[in-house]
């Protein structure tokens, strides 16, 4: 658990092939989102359910990222597709996931290392103020909860 600590530090590329680091966002809040696979439905979905509510993550100044293993490149593609709005990062040799602890061993099809469905919710000062990680690559994070956490930490 990573709760009520400070949130590991990590520094990955996005899909304009920028490095983001985690401890530069400090003075805003962030939602990391880890998710198992692009171009997957509940990941699709949960990525446009982000996108079509972004304007309240703004309002909560609070940065959303989401993270998998995919190549940046296949990210780049998802996102166009998709017409994602926040940042998606690559975490291709699963450092984030690993340090976050969100990380199969072995996923479907045999599949060794990719992000399980998480959230975090890291406050402005780089502490972990909400946590989750699901087991189940179909179930989606509780964003009622998650909401909560944003709101009153503004």
């Amino acid at each position: 658990m990573l709760l009520n600590n400070s949130a590991p530090d990590f520094s990955l590329f996005d899909t304009e092939k920028k490095k983001v680091t985690l401890s530069e966002l400090k003075g805003k809040n962030v939602l990391l989102l880890f998710f198992p696979l692009a171009f997957t439905s509940t990941c699709t979905a949960e990525l446009c359910s982000m996108r079509d509510n972004l304007a309240f993550y703004n309002s909560m100044n609070a940065q959303v990222l989401g993270i998998s293993i995919d190549s940046l490149f296949v990210l780049a593609k998802f996102k166009e597709e998709q017409r994602i709005n926040f940042p998606l990062l690559s975490d291709f040799n699963k450092e984030a996931s690993k340090s976050f602890g969100c990380l199969y061993e072995t996923f479907i099809h045999e599949m060794r290392g990719v992000s399980k469905r998480s959230a975090f919710v890291i406050g402005k000062e780089g502490i972990i103020r909400y946590e989750e990680i699901l087991e189940k690559a179909g179930d989606l994070p509780n964003f009622e909860a998650i909401n909560t956490v944003l709101k009153d930490l503004n």
